[in-house]
């Protein structure tokens, strides 16, 4: 388990274990690729992020996590993969999923994002470039993407 504090000096705890902190968590966020590129949403007040939100009355995280990939970039997910989870204490708890976007289909709203952003790479500085947001910019990314690589996602 990584432990570490997030931008906002909220500790931050990390496991790529079974679902180590809740077994019904309330957030999901979705990494995701498409076409060898990273598929990614622009948030009009927190910038450039991967996809996520929080899981509906009724749903289960996997169908919230699909849920939010599609009304923020308009991505059909073509295989999802649970990475793990995390908890920014005391209550917010997200599981992470890796996804492979089958297609990307043009929608007239994206919700509460500016749509769907295709990067090539990840900028190396990414923890000090004001175009991502917060939720770019901790440990919890760089970590995933390690875990990604090693699972040969």
């Amino acid at each position: 388990m990584k432990s570490f504090f997030d931008c906002y000096g909220n500790r931050v705890l990390l496991s790529f274990m079974d679902h180590p902190f809740s077994l019904k968590p309330r957030h999901v966020w979705i990494v995701c690729r498409y076409k060898g590129q990273w598929l990614l949403t622009n948030h009009p007040e927190r910038g450039l992020e991967f996809p996520g939100g929080k899981v509906e009355k009724g749903e289960t995280p996997e169908q919230a996590a699909v849920r939010e990939v599609k009304e923020e970039t308009g991505g059909i997910v073509g295989s999802l993969t649970y990475i793990g989870q995390y908890k920014v204490e005391p209550s917010i708890i997200k599981n992470i999923y890796f996804a492979e976007i089958a297609a990307i289909v043009e929608q007239s709203s994206y919700l509460e994002t500016d749509g769907p952003v295709l990067l090539r790479s990840l900028p190396e500085n990414i923890r000090f470039d004001k175009r991502f947001s917060f939720i770019m910019r901790d440990d919890v990314l760089q970590y995933t993407l390690k875990e990604i690589k090693r699972r040969s996602l």
